[in-house]
């Protein structure tokens, strides 16, 4: 028990790092003007009311590695396919139905699926890397 809680805190703070990096990739993304010529709409303001959600959020989607089998080589793979989870929420359910902005969040520009899938592959990576290099040993999982 007491080692699946620290293994539980220890996917968390991977989410959380992976949501900051994230995070602050989209705002330089938007502040530098790159999603605007790519045609996408996505152009935050860094503020700690944007960001604190966001970290919090990229370690609760951290908790899904509970169930995933975390090695100590790193996987660009692993790390993609984790990042679907995030990234089909914010396309299927958070931009049609609470943000309003369509579709796959179509409303803010064609190429914004792909953007989403990109900035949520930086947490992906972020997470999956801290998780490789802190793993000493293969953590158990409820799914044996």
């Amino acid at each position: 028990m007491k080692q699946s809680i620290q293994y539980l805190s220890l996917y968390f703070f991977a989410g959380t790092m992976g949501g900051l990096i994230n995070s602050l990739l989209v705002w330089l993304c938007g502040y530098s003007g790159i999603n605007n010529l790519l045609g996408v709409s996505i152009g935050p303001t860094l503020s700690a009311a944007w960001l604190y959600p966001r970290i919090v959020w990229g370690g609760l989607w951290g908790c899904i590695f509970f169930f995933v089998k975390i090695q100590k080589k790193f996987s660009l793979l692993k790390a993609f396919l984790i990042s679907l989870g995030p990234s089909l929420i914010q396309l299927l359910i958070i931009f049609p139905f609470k943000a309003n902005k369509g579709y796959l969040g179509l409303d803010l520009g064609m190429l914004t699926p792909l953007i989403v899938l990109f900035f949520n592959f930086a947490w992906g990576i972020t997470a999956v890397f801290i998780l490789s290099t802190a793993v000493k040993v293969e953590p158990r999982s409820l799914i044996k």
